[in-house]
């Protein structure tokens, strides 16, 4: 086979209708042969050559082309980067929203295709809220029929209103998964530019400020919520998640059981938050979760980023905080400690090294042996 010739398949969408897009730099031999697969036509819009979408003209894309031409399928399969976790599939909140005229509803079928991929709670909650923003901006449009001139057109207007690169993105993973997966049309989309991503350092808190924030939490149940985030370096909903069960104090350690990506780790459990623990499992007396409701269940999400934010207002920590600011504060110092970067990796659950060499521009340790030029 010439590996000089290579077709890249396509799905494009022409008045409404499926096609297969062949695309590939011209070349006398290729220009020949295509014109021998049934009704291929040229499309003015797309530059290529288009076939109907079904299994019998993609078979004979295949024979036409074998030992000819390598045929890039990369655009054209569908394939799945979500991060699956196995919790319990919530859409209460979409069902309990009060019904406003004039303006469009996320179709079940996207609902559904969420649900069947196994889609975490608050990642449905994201794509639901972008993709009605998308639809209602076409809001006299069928949303079938819209196209990536639409598509490129919406996020322009979203760069015109300074919405944040994240944002952006999200919008886009939100529009192509209805495009792409509920319709069943893979990489639609391809040419829609993304914006570039903006590589920011986390906030990282002081060891001091850290111990203000738990000080200054009178409330046992919260205090330790703030000491458990922080000490074991768990994400929010690995903390909600958390059972009685998982704690572990002969061994010192917690379970974290179905974190992103499908796996179960453990990580420390610190000495000095014990008898804080043990008193608020007395008072509280927790059923199932470790920390729950008022109605019992698990507690609220809500509730956790709330905590967080009186408890930085009450320590006068100038600093916006979240909950996973503590999980990134809890990821530095152990870097400032001393302790090994795959270490770290593991406690944290990364996939890869790469996601926590990120605190080796945050920690600060190594800058105590520079001698500032001022100071000479």
């Amino acid at each position: 086979m010439s590996t000089s010739r290579h077709i890249i398949l396509k799905h494009i969408f022409i008045n409404n209708i499926k096609y297969i897009g062949l695309k590939f730099q011209s070349d006398k031999i290729l220009n020949n042969l295509i014109k021998e697969l049934p009704s291929i036509k040229w499309s003015e819009e797309f530059h290529m050559y288009c076939i109907l979408n079904n299994k019998e003209n993609l078979n004979a894309i295949f024979n036409l082309f074998r030992g000819v031409a390598w045929i890039n399928t990369n655009y054209f399969f569908e394939k799945s980067n979500a991060k699956q976790l196995n919790e319990e599939f919530d859409i209460s909140w979409f069902k309990k929203r009060a019904k406003v005229k004039k303006y469009k509803y996320c179709p079940e079928s996207y609902l559904t295709k969420l649900e069947v991929k196994k889609y975490a709670n608050n990642t449905v909650k994201t794509y639901v809220t972008c993709f009605e923003k998308f639809i209602n901006y076409f809001y006299s449009k069928e949303i079938d029929h819209l196209n990536e001139n639409d598509v490129r057109d919406y996020l322009i207007y979203l760069v015109q209103n300074k919405s944040s690169n994240s944002y952006i993105n999200q919008s886009i993973n939100a529009i192509k998964f209805y495009y792409e997966i509920v319709l069943g049309l893979p990489n639609r989309f391809y040419t829609i530019e993304r914006p570039r991503k903006e590589k920011k350092l986390p906030i990282v808190l002081s060891k001091q400020e850290v111990k203000q924030l738990i000080l200054v939490t009178k409330n046992r149940k919260h205090k330790c919520i703030i000491a458990l985030l922080y000490s074991s370096g768990l994400r929010r909903s690995e903390l909600i998640n958390l059972k009685i069960q998982d704690i572990d104090s002969k061994r010192m350690v917690i379970k974290v059981n179905d974190t992103k990506g499908n796996k179960d780790r453990y990580t420390l459990l610190a000495n000095s938050i014990l008898d804080d623990l043990r008193a608020y499992y007395r008072i509280y007396t927790p059923k199932i979760y470790l920390f729950e409701g008022h109605k019992g269940g698990k507690y609220s999400s809500s509730s956790i980023a709330n905590i967080i934010t009186n408890a930085s207002k009450k320590a006068k920590i100038n600093k916006k905080i979240t909950p996973h600011t503590l999980r990134h504060s809890f990821a530095t110092h152990l870097l400032e400690n001393g302790t090994d970067l795959r270490y770290i990796q593991v406690l944290l659950g990364h996939n890869s090294t790469k996601t926590t060499e990120i605190y080796t521009h945050v920690a600060t340790n190594n800058f105590n042996s520079i001698k500032n030029p001022l100071d000479l």
